[in-house]
C-alpha cells in the first residue's frame, strides 16, 4: 500500500480521455480479484472468501507470495504468484527460487497463467514496499521472471506506487533492463481520487503501449468518509469494468475495518467480520446495511502488516 500521489498534470488528464471514452461505451465483465492479506482474524474471515469463490464475481487472487493460500487452494479462484522482493545476496548467488517454485506449482497441476513481480519497489519497507534499486530489480527479473514467458505464463511489470517516484522508478527499471524485460501487462496501485485515478491510468497506458493489458492490483480512496469511499468505489468499478485494456483488478480492503491502514471506510468487513455494503457490492451482491464501525477496539496494526513485515525481514537478512 502506498500514498496517493496524484498524476494530475495537464498531459495526463488529456491522456486519460481515451480510456474514459472506452469506459463509457463498454459493458461490465468479471475482472474482480482478491488481495489476500494476513491478519489475526484470518481464521474467522477466510470463510467469507471461500464461500464467495464460485458464487460471486471473484475470479482470481494473489497474496504477495509465491505459494497459494491454504484456505483458498481448493476454490475456483485462479492464484497469481508474486515475487515480492529480492536482495543483493540472492542476486549474487544467482538465485532462481521464484522461477523454480512457479515451475513446481505448474508441474504439480496448478493452473498458473500469470505472475506478478515486485510489490512497490520504489516504496519504503515501513509502508509495505519492497524498496529495491531499479538495477537490482532488473537483474533479478531477467533471471527469475522473464524465463516464465517461454513457459506460456504472462508476467506483470513491477507494481510501483501511484506517485511520481514510482513512475520514475519504472522508467529506470526498463533502462536497466536494456531490452531484456518484456512484461505482458502493467499493474497499477492507487489510493486517491477518481479523477487522479483515471489520469494515472491514462498516463501509464500511453507511456507503455507495448503492454496491452493493465491490471489494477491495489486501489481504494484512503482515509475518507463513508460517502466518499462508496462513491469512489462505484465510479471506479463501473470505469474499470468497461475499460477494455483493464483485464483484472483487485480492491484493497479484504480485511476488517479495525485493522485497515487505508481507513475503515475502504474495508470490506466491519470490525466484527461482517460484510459491509462495499464488501457485498464487490462480491456482486446487494447492500448489507452494515457500516464499517471500527471505533471500538481499533487496532494499530494495519491489514497485511504481519505478512509484509515477514517479507521485509526475510529479504533484509539475505
Amino acid at each position: 500500500m502506498r500514498d496517493a500521489g496524484l498524476f494530475c498534470t495537464t498531459a495526463a488528464v488529456v491522456l486519460a480521455a481515451a480510456p474514459l471514452a472506452a469506459a463509457q461505451a463498454g459493458t461490465p465483465s468479471s475482472k474482480r480479484g482478491l488481495v489476500y492479506v494476513v491478519t489475526e482474524d484470518n481464521a474467522a474471515d477466510d470463510a467469507v472468501w471461500t464461500t464467495a469463490a464460485g458464487a460471486s464475481e471473484l475470479t482470481w487472487y494473489y497474496n504477495y507470495e509465491v505459494q497459494p493460500t491454504a484456505s483458498l487452494k481448493n476454490t475456483d479462484l485462479n492464484f497469481v504468484p508474486m515475487l515480492w522482493g529480492t536482495s543483493d545476496k540472492d542476486d549474487s548467488a544467482g538465485s532462481t527460487d521464484f522461477l523454480d517454485a512457479v515451475r513446481a506449482l505448474v508441474k504439480g497441476g496448478a493452473n498458473i497463467t500469470h505472475v506478478l513481480g515486485f510489490n512497490e519497489p520504489d516504496g519504503s519497507t515501513s509502508t509495505g514496499g519492497s524498496n529495491i534499486p531499479a538495477d537490482l530489480a532488473a537483474s533479478t527479473w531477467i533471471r527469475e521472471i522473464e524465463p516464465l514467458r517461454a513457459d506460456g505464463i504472462k508476467v506483470g511489470a513491477p507494481a510501483v506506487t501511484g506517485s511520481e517516484t514510482g513512475f520514475q522508478w519504472l522508467q529506470n527499471f526498463f533502462t536497466a533492463c536494456d531490452g531484456r524485460c518484456t512484461p505482458d501487462f502493467v499493474p497499477v496501485h492507487w489510493y486517491g481520487s477518481f479523477e487522479g485515478f483515471a489520469s494515472h491510468l491514462g498516463q501509464m497506458a500511453a507511456t507503455y503501449p507495448n503492454m496491452s493489458e493493465v491490471w489494477v492490483t491495489e486501489f481504494a480512496y484512503s482515509n475518507v468518509d463513508l460517502d466518499e469511499s462508496q462513491a469512489f468505489f462505484n465510479q471506479s468499478m463501473d470505469y474499470l469494468d468497461k475499460m477494455e485494456n483493464c483485464t483484472r483488478y483487485s480492491w484493497f480492503g479484504s480485511f476488517r475495518s479495525s485493522v485497515s491502514n487505508v481507513g475503515e471506510n475502504a474495508a470490506m468487513l466491519n470490525s466484527k467480520g461482517k460484510l459491509t455494503d462495499l464488501g457485498s457490492w464487490y462480491l456482486g451482491k446487494s447492500a448489507t446495511g452494515v457500516e464499517p464501525d471500527s471505533a471500538a477496539g481499533r487496532s494499530t496494526v494495519f491489514a497485511g502488516w504481519s505478512l509484509l513485515v515477514g517479507l521485509v525481514t526475510t529479504y533484509a537478512v539475505m
